[in-house]
């Protein structure tokens, strides 16, 4: 009977959860936006990454900070935070912050590097209308 193991690993990954939940909410707290991104981009969170960029964006020269954390994001977590800023951009309260990220990933990011990403083209299609 595997039931038991089962329930195990199930109650191990909620407790998993709420650690990194706790730990995420600390990060935000202690203003340590790198490691808040990226915890929040590995939990595939794209309200919890937007509620980073805007925490980052309310901060005294905000996009100066926004540009230096999106900047040191690995590649693959550059590629998630496109694809969450791709449903931002689309609600009016949250395509500024949307519109701050592309705008750093833009300079920051040159034109081959970028057409590299996985998704790009469908993430430039859906941000022409909106952008």
């Amino acid at each position: 009977d595997v039931t038991e193991t089962e329930e195990k690993e199930a109650q191990a990954k909620q407790e998993e959860q709420i650690m990194k939940e706790q730990e995420l909410s600390n990060l935000l707290h202690e203003k340590r936006y790198l490691k808040a991104l990226g915890l929040a981009i590995s939990l595939d969170r794209p309200h919890t990454v937007l509620m980073v960029v805007k925490a980052i964006l309310k901060e005294t020269d905000g996009r100066k900070h926004l540009e230096e954390n999106v900047v040191r994001l690995r590649k693959d977590q550059k590629e998630a935070v496109l694809t969450f800023l791709v449903t931002w951009n689309t609600n009016s309260r949250n395509c500024h912050e949307a519109q701050a990220v592309i705008e750093t990933l833009l300079k920051h990011e040159a034109p081959d590097s970028l057409l590299q990403y996985s998704g790009i083209k469908a993430a430039v299609e859906s941000l022409l209308p909106y952008t």
